[in-house]
């Protein structure tokens, strides 16, 4: 019965731990302007940290800028798109 109890209590310490491992966070940054289109892909890799400290690390949201010349001939936009891998 020893046995049963310390091995149940070993199972719920275990889940109730959290796990920290190396965690990617994956980005993709778009710019375009008035004739042409750029992306890049950035990796950035977060050590030995739980996954809702890289979640909060890692910005899901995509953001968009534009920026238009004052005289209406130029414009240009950005965005950045992240996710957790």
């Amino acid at each position: 019965m020893k046995k049963i109890t310390l091995f149940a209590f070993a199972a719920v310490a275990l889940s109730l731990a959290s796990c920290k491992k190396d965690r990617t966070c994956e980005c993709t940054y778009t710019q375009s302007g008035s004739t042409n289109v750029t992306s890049n892909t950035e990796n950035i890799t977060y050590t030995k940290a739980r996954k809702s400290d890289a979640k909060y690390l890692c910005d899901k949201v995509t953001t968009t800028t534009t920026n238009t010349s004052t005289n209406g001939s130029y414009t240009s936009s950005s965005t950045s798109d992240c996710k957790l891998k």
